[in-house]
C-alpha cells in the first residue's frame, strides 16, 4: 500500500502534541531527511497547524483522502483547496506553490532541460498532471533549435477553442522566448481524448501561423484519463502540411 493510501486511511490518529518530540514531522525531517517522511507528514509540514477539531496530521490525512491522494491535491486549484476545512487562502497557496516548484524542477532535469521530439516525451512531461485536471487547460511547450524545453506555460483554463486571438497569444509567447518550435497539449476532463472538430481546426490554424513565423509545430496532444492521442500521429490537422 502506498503511503498516500496509508496516510488517508487513518494511520495518523495520534495528535502531534502526543508524539515524542523527536517523532514529530519537523524533527523527523531534520533528523532523517525528507525522504524518510510519509506523504501525510510532508503535507502536514506545509500546513503547519491543524484546527480546533483536528490535529495537523489528521487534516493532512483527510485532504489526501478527500482528493484521492497526492495527485488529486496537485491537480486542485487554489479555490478548491481553500474550500477544504482546515485550509484557507494562505495554506492553499503554500501547497500550490510547492507543487509548482516540483513541476518546474521536473522540467529542468538534473543536467539539462528535457528534450521533446515525440508524443511520448510530451506525455512524460505533462500527462500525470493534466489527465487529472477538472477543467480544460491549454499548455504550451516552447522549444529551442534542438527541441530542448525553454518554458512550459499554461495559456488557458476553461474552454479551449481555435479562436485567432488564442493562436496569436500562443506564438507571441514562443517569439518572446526565442523559440524555434512549439508543442501544444490540452486535456478533456470527460476522460475521452478523441480530438473534436474544434481541436482539428485549432491545429490547422496553428500550422498556418507557424509556417508564416517559421516556428515548427511539433505536435498537438490531447490527454484523457490514462491515455492520450497525438494529433500528428493520427494526421488530424497535420494532414495538410504538404499541401
Amino acid at each position: 500500500m502506498s503511503d498516500d493510501a496509508a496516510g488517508a486511511g487513518g494511520s495518523y490518529r495520534a495528535r502531534v502534541s502526543e508524539l515524542p518530540a523527536n517523532e514529530r514531522p519537523r524533527e523527523r525531517l531534520e533528523r532523517l531527511g525528507a525522504g524518510a517522511l510519509t506523504t501525510a507528514e510532508l503535507l502536514a509540514i506545509l500546513l503547519r497547524t491543524g484546527t480546533s477539531r483536528e490535529d495537523v496530521l489528521q487534516v493532512a490525512a483527510r485532504l489526501l483522502s478527500e482528493h484521492g491522494g497526492l495527485r488529486g491535491i496537485a491537480s486542485a486549484d487554489v479555490a478548491t483547496l481553500s474550500g477544504s476545512h482546515g485550509l484557507g487562502g494562505a495554506k492553499a497557496t503554500t501547497i500550490s506553490a510547492a507543487f509548482e516548484l516540483g513541476r518546474r524542477l521536473a522540467l529542468q532535469g538534473d543536467d539539462a532541460r528535457p528534450t521533446v521530439t515525440t508524443p511520448q516525451d510530451i506525455a512524460h512531461l505533462l500527462q500525470a498532471e493534466m489527465e487529472l485536471l477538472q477543467q480544460e487547460e491549454l499548455r504550451l511547450l516552447v522549444l529551442d533549435r534542438k527541441h530542448h524545453v525553454l518554458a512550459a506555460p499554461t495559456l488557458y483554463r476553461g474552454s479551449v477553442s481555435s479562436a485567432p486571438a488564442r493562436i496569436a497569444e500562443l506564438f507571441r509567447d514562443a517569439v518572446r522566448r526565442n523559440g524555434s518550435a512549439v508543442a501544444v497539449a490540452h486535456n478533456h476532463p470527460s476522460g475521452d481524448p478523441t480530438p473534436s472538430p474544434d481541436d482539428i481546426d485549432m491545429t490547422e490554424a496553428m500550422l498556418r501561423a507557424g509556417a508564416l513565423l517559421e516556428i515548427e509545430v511539433l505536435d498537438h496532444v490531447v490527454f484523457g484519463h490514462g491515455r492520450y492521442i497525438s494529433m500528428r500521429e493520427r494526421g488530424l490537422g497535420f494532414d495538410r502540411e504538404s499541401d
